[in-house]
């Protein structure tokens, strides 16, 4: 058959292949904006958001504590094969005597191709953006495409990932992901996977064995009803397995790491130590409120799957310490996932009631919780990207890092927070402080109210054996050199 003949008249057949290709990529384009996809391009927002948050607080040198300088130091022993040993908890520590939080190797080949901090806030920044894949799916599924993207959003901008993703690095970020894929497992019914998710939280933190175990419970919950013969007794074997995974970690895996044979964390308990061992009411109740009003409008309460927010709360009633109360710091991120798959499963079970006030409440909730999210993110860390200095690094900064660059790698520094990010990737950092006997070649303060001669006097306190000189100092920086 002529081709030219089977033609319209007036067309080509270059023509037809023209629009035959345009017709192509109109359809991949269209399959790009289906909803299957909605939680992965949601994902890939959050995590350039989050991302950029970290980054450029690192470049600003705006760290917060000394966990990223910790995690680095742990990490980087992971990339070359060696114990996992962090010189700033004291010199020689193994980070296992301190936490349990082996699941933070997993980083180490990324670490040894990309060495350095940055390579540890990306990582964090990735594991919290994937955590909103689980929540934005199931909640889509079973709340439908608009419903389960407004609670997608309200997650990723809630102010307990917000806060995690501006506290520079900790082993949690593993745990939010891991819960998110868990309880979405939960929600689907399919307990296999969502039991193969909980495990591994153990290997997060020693404390995460009793999460596992009320992730166990409330499979247990949901299963009974159906007389599962399977499923429950793993379900119950799951709960046994968490309780004795924390116990061994608490009871002889950390001890046995530990210089001093036990967990230094006990003090913590009961308003031990340092703690007053009195949290006022005020801040117990603003904290839960916090954490159950503006991401789920209370209704969170109505579904089971909080349970496993419930041993995260109690350690923190156990341990009285303030720093776990409040809105300020990383330990709610955890509860995130907890709260807003337990809102989904609320607002699923909630669409069927006889209460006509609630059947409309629960239809307006996710719009409202979304508005919620951005709204008061206006007063949380991603705000920052609206302005124009966060992407800016201060000539100070600089200054800065050319001061604490003269430093030769491999050296031994006593520092505190401040110059931390910028040395535990080449150099032996301790805690000043710390040292315990090390006199280090180099001890390098974040000290803007102090000058050169108090720090030099400083170090000869520290270390009473040894001569310290002035080497360098800039924008409230200095560093001294042992002779």
């Amino acid at each position: 058959m002529d081709t030219a003949a089977a033609l319209p008249p007036g067309s080509t057949a270059d023509g037809a292949t023209a629009t035959t290709g345009r017709a192509r990529l109109l359809s991949r384009a269209r399959g790009l904006r289906g909803p299957r996809l909605d939680p992965y391009w949601l994902a890939l927002v959050l995590f350039a958001l989050y991302a950029a948050l970290s980054v450029c607080r690192y470049r600003r040198m705006a760290s917060m504590s000394w966990d990223l300088g910790i995690f680095e130091q742990a990490i980087r022993a992971y990339a070359h094969f060696q114990e996992p040993v962090a010189d700033l908890k004291g010199p020689g520590a193994n980070i296992l005597g301190d936490h349990f939080s082996p699941i933070t190797a997993l980083l180490g080949p990324v670490y040894r191709v990309f060495p350095g901090p940055v390579t540890l806030l990306v990582a964090q920044a990735a594991l919290f953006a994937v955590s909103a894949v689980p929540v934005t799916r199931v909640a889509a599924r079973l709340l439908g495409r608009g419903r389960g993207l407004a609670i997608g959003i309200a997650y990723g901008a809630s102010w307990g990932v917000q806060r995690a993703v501006d506290f520079d690095f900790h082993e949690i970020c593993f745990a939010v992901p891991l819960l998110a894929f868990c309880l979405e497992a939960v929600l689907r019914e399919r307990w296999y996977a969502a039991m193969l998710c909980a495990a591994p939280l153990v290997l997060v933190k020693e404390d995460m064995g009793a999460t596992v175990a009320a992730i166990g419970a409330v499979i247990v919950i949901r299963t009974w009803r159906t007389h599962s013969v399977r499923i429950t007794p793993l379900a119950i074997g799951l709960m046994v397995f968490g309780v004795l995974a924390s116990a061994l970690a608490l009871g002889v895996i950390i001890p046995g790491f530990n210089g001093t044979g036990s967990y230094d964390y006990w003090n913590k308990v009961g308003g031990g130590g340092d703690q007053t061992g009195t949290i006022p009411f005020g801040t117990v109740l603003r904290t839960l409120l916090w954490i159950l009003l503006p991401t789920t409008g209370l209704l969170a309460l109505r579904s089971p799957l909080l349970l496993v927010a419930g041993p995260t709360l109690g350690w923190r009633f156990l341990s009285h310490d303030d720093h776990y109360w409040g809105t300020d710091w990383h330990y709610s991120a955890v509860l995130m996932p907890v709260v807003f798959l337990a809102l989904t499963d609320a607002l699923a079970r909630t669409r069927d009631s006889r209460r006509a006030w609630l059947v409309s409440y629960s239809r307006q909730l996710p719009a409202a919780v979304c508005g919620a999210a951005l709204a008061l993110s206006s007063a949380l860390p991603l705000y920052d990207l609206t302005k124009e200095a966060t992407y800016r690094k201060p000539p100070e900064v600089r200054a800065v890092e050319r001061l604490l660059g003269r430093i030769p790698d491999g050296a031994s520094v006593e520092a505190n927070v401040g110059p931390i990010s910028r040395l535990t990737d080449r150099c032996r950092v301790l805690w000043v402080g710390a040292a315990r006997g090390v006199e280090p070649d180099y001890i390098a303060l974040q000290e803007p109210e102090r000058s050169m001669d108090e720090v030099v006097a400083y170090a000869r306190q520290l270390h009473p054996g040894a001569t310290y000189e002035p080497y360098g100092s800039t924008s409230g920086y200095f560093v001294v050199k042992r002779r």
